[in-house]
């Protein structure tokens, strides 16, 4: 299944639609251990199942998560996008970046980005950015893009906050 030609360019990256082409690059950024501290690290298999639901997300919705690159090497720092889930009824605003890449403010850039996009895509009230409440490196960006935080919840087994950032007036 091929997704949309969906792209959407920053002063210095790239986001498009993740596939089954970057299935390298996903395993090899949530097999980290300071990545995997805070997001599930994935086996070959479960990433391939993991781009399936997102190529599946990117046709059923029109949305999903996306590979970012930086704009004058194309090299893959990241994922970053909107995700539908299901089970709290919420488009989640999410972000993971290699290591290398974080204290650049691309995680903000990326993010920004794909809000903006999908406020103006997307007939929804708020984006939510769903953080443990450990990782304060990710607190800090959903804070500067204007997020607060909205209730604590569980996520794939695990307490985190849940942070919002609604439409404009």
């Amino acid at each position: 299944m091929s997704g949309p030609v969906v792209v959407i360019n920053t002063a210095r990256l790239v986001l498009r639609p993740l596939t089954m082409n970057d299935l390298d690059a996903l395993v090899d950024l949530h097999a980290d251990p300071r990545v995997y501290r805070f997001v599930p690290a994935l086996t070959r298999e479960q990433a391939v199942d993991r781009l399936a639901d997102i190529e599946r997300q990117w046709q059923e919705r029109g949305h999903g998560l996306c590979a970012v690159e930086l704009r004058d090497s194309g090299a893959f720092i990241g994922r970053c996008g909107l995700k539908y889930w299901e089970q709290f009824d919420e488009v989640e605003a999410g972000w993971t970046l290699k290591p290398d890449a974080w204290g650049h403010g691309y995680a903000t850039e990326a993010t920004r980005a794909c809000l903006e996009w999908g406020f103006d895509r997307l007939d929804v009230d708020y984006f939510t950015a769903m953080i443990d409440p450990a990782n304060t490196a990710s607190i800090g960006v959903a804070e500067r893009l204007g997020f607060s935080p909205r209730r604590d919840d569980e996520l794939l087994g695990k307490k985190i906050t849940v942070y919002a950032l609604d439409r404009a007036a």
